[in-house]
């Protein structure tokens, strides 16, 4: 039976839109007014702007890097200059021009590249077919990040630490997130560092974008918030004594929303659209995410401010307003010995604000119809004395890059409208006038001593104040009216789950020490499908927040409801989150060797019998259920560099499997160099059956 609906009286469609799509005139990569305006503006040495232009007209080289996360970055370096590099050499593949892969001078240990090559490029030239589902594959995995060189800066001059408490305030999509994040567990392999990243996003779906990225990561870490970033709220948290303090950070990413003109080599819309409207209309958004910033920031914190715009009323006019209004309490830290081998050019302290293409002076002189200027986007009068050269601006032609604005700003001094502040200037003040007094109430105090008077104790009027209130005085902020997104399931914390805890903590062997409050499902009712874990500073937040911050997603997956029948225990573990819980496990173990990790990451549910001896022996003594294979080479070989892996699998009745992720899988193989081939991606099953992925 035929479809029912309306004729089409009309021509008949093109059904080969890719050759409909070949009729569409180019872009033309050139705009009058966006090159009269820079100009204007010197923002570039005048024997580069030719190059400067030219370098914006070609499309961007793709760039990734290689995640510093778990100590498997070396390893996965070694594989991709092995196996990879080698074969692109300086030859041409089918018509395109190949150069040799580049290390990016000044990322740290050879874990970020560049490639001559668009995106495009790696993606349709049969030649490049292995390193592109190399790309594809990692990527997925969360050990390759496909991120733009430009925006790899700002996360590594925040140098973040393990104890950091770091906050993204305009984090979406989450490439640099995910930099920060592996910041933050560089240090560890097992279990969890005591800091967090949060990141946050206005817009709720891109939320959602970020899920997924940081999924890849899996972090107990961090959590993802839905709020708008210029009026982020003040948290408070309780102390170890009971007391309540606001939440500030010691690390803040100020990526905030902008004209995107430094991205013209991938957004070629925006050579047909460009205009200072835009810019214009940001300032008053970015100025207002800087201040706010800038108040959540602990008293010696570092923030960084960067945009990937060339205009300097979206980045150093913004930069200078915020300097002038903290009165000294913060300011730019000098970079010029950080990064050392980035070429950049400094910023600048003179800048034009143009109206129909006349210079304004003063907002006086704007006409009374133009509604978009501030105040602030003209220069300070103090502007020398603020060090806007200690900037950094990125310019194309220098790295073959995008355009891109970078600020330093550390936090000296509590800010001058913030309680804190004002209780100093109260204190100065008051400290003043004791001097003038000084010598008179000496005297008094003389004359009463000479009279035989007892002397008094002169009271302390020096004001109290809590180290930790910089943030209490802001306004409290609006509640965001949140229309057309989605609910968020709750985060329900275990106290003392005595229907499904005790089952899984003897079958595991979990020792007493587990921090079981840390540990939460996403539903009040029904059976608990997913157990997650976060760290406990996440929980604390989580916890007493609750109605103040949307929070959109947070923790990592440690254990997962199956359904087999005849287990012991309903939950199996999940690989997301064996390295944070490994250490709380003393059961399900089991040693495996070399051999045993290829026949479980390449067949499907391989017989015990295929195993080694040991291993088999090992796997038999257990009851059916969710195990641990743990491979430490330096057990077989103790000058093996390989690394320790957990891998978790399933025992059933005769045989066994791993429930890694396919990409994953290709990953671990590729560490431990026993995927020589990377086009011979099949996985057998224990039927001998070929399935391929």
């Amino acid at each position: 039976m035929g479809k029912r609906g309306k004729k089409h009286n009309g021509p008949k469609r093109q059904r080969n839109w890719c050759k409909q799509k070949e009729h569409y005139p180019d872009i033309e990569k050139k705009n009058i007014e966006f090159e009269k305006y820079y100009k204007a503006q010197e923002i570039v040495p005048v024997s580069e702007w030719e190059q400067f232009i030219a370098t914006l007209q070609k499309p961007l080289p793709a760039t990734f890097r290689i995640t510093g996360f778990r100590s498997h970055a070396k390893h996965l370096l070694k594989f991709l200059k092995s196996h990879l590099f080698t074969d692109l050499l300086g030859d041409a593949i089918d018509g395109v021009q190949i150069d040799k892969p580049k290390p990016i001078s000044w990322y740290p240990d050879e874990l970020a590249w560049q490639l001559s090559l668009t995106r495009t490029n790696i993606r349709k030239v049969p030649g490049l077919e292995n390193l592109h589902k190399f790309l594809v594959e990692e990527t997925e995995s969360g050990n390759i990040s496909r991120q733009e060189l430009v925006s790899m800066i700002p996360p590594l001059l925040m140098d973040v630490k393990p104890h950091h408490r770091v906050l993204d305030m305009c984090a979406a999509p989450g490439s640099k997130t995910a930099q920060l994040i592996e910041m933050l567990h560089a240090e560890q392999t097992e279990g969890w560092p005591e800091g967090f990243v949060m990141a946050n996003d206005s817009d709720n779906k891109r939320c959602y974008i970020m899920v997924h990225q940081a999924k890849r990561l899996n972090s107990p870490c961090f959590m993802i918030v839905n709020q708008d970033a210029s009026l982020m709220p003040t948290l408070m948290l309780t102390g170890k004594e009971g007391n309540k303090y606001p939440l500030q950070f010691d690390r803040i990413l100020c990526d905030v929303p902008c004209s995107g003109d430094g991205t013209l080599r991938k957004n070629y819309m925006i050579w047909k659209k460009w205009n200072l409207g835009s810019a214009l209309n940001l300032h008053s958004l970015q100025y207002r995410i800087l201040l706010r910033g800038v108040e959540l920031l602990k008293v010696g914190g570092r923030l960084i401010y960067s945009t990937c715009s060339f205009n300097p009323i979206e980045n150093e006019a913004v930069v200078a307003a915020i300097l002038h209004k903290s009165q000294g309490s913060i300011e730019l830290v000098e970079t010029s010995a950080m990064l050392p081998e980035l070429r950049r050019m400094p910023g600048i302290s003179s800048w034009k604000v143009l109206v129909d293409g006349k210079e304004i002076h003063t907002l006086n002189e704007v006409p009374e119809n133009e509604t978009r200027y501030r105040t602030t986007m003209w220069p300070p009068e103090n502007v020398d004395k603020l060090n806007l050269q200690r900037c950094i601006r990125m310019l194309p032609h220098h790295e073959d890059s995008g355009g891109f604005f970078v600020a330093v700003i550390e936090k000296t001094d509590h800010l001058p409208w913030s309680k804190l502040g004002r209780a100093k200037k109260e204190e100065t003040h008051s400290q003043a006038e004791d001097a003038d007094n000084k010598s008179e109430a000496s005297q008094i105090k003389k004359m009463e001593t000479d009279c035989g008077r007892d002397k008094t104790d002169i009271p302390d009027k020096k004001r109290e104040v809590d180290d930790h209130s910089e943030a209490e005085m802001v306004p409290k902020c609006k509640k965001m009216k949140y229309q057309n997104v989605y609910k968020e399931d709750p985060f329900v914390f275990f106290k003392d789950d005595v229907e499904i805890w005790p089952s899984i903590q003897s079958f595991y062997g979990v020792i007493d020490e587990f921090p079981l409050n840390q540990m939460f499902t996403r539903c009040y009712v029904g059976k608990k499908r997913n157990l997650y874990m976060v760290n406990s500073a996440v929980c604390q937040i989580v916890k007493l927040c609750e109605g103040k911050l949307k929070v959109i997603n947070c923790g990592v997956k440690v254990w997962s409801r199956s359904d087999a029948k005849g287990v012991e225990c309903d939950f199996r573990l999940a690989q997301d989150g064996i390295y944070c819980i490994y250490p709380y496990l003393t059961c399900r173990k089991v040693d495996i060797t070399r051999d045993d990790v290829r026949v479980l990451l390449t067949e499907e549910n391989p017989f015990s019998s295929k195993l080694f001896k040991d291993t088999k022996t090992a796997i038999e003594a257990l009851a059916q259920g969710s195990v641990i294979f743990v491979y430490d080479p330096k057990k077989f070989n103790k000058d093996s560099q390989d690394l320790v892996l957990y891998i978790v699998g399933w025992r059933g009745k005769a045989s066994v499997r791993s429930f890694v992720p396919k990409g994953d899988r290709f990953h671990i193989l590729r560490l431990c160099d026993m995927l020589p081939d990377v086009t011979d991606k099949v996985i057998v099953n224990a039927a001998g059956k070929s399935l391929d992925v």
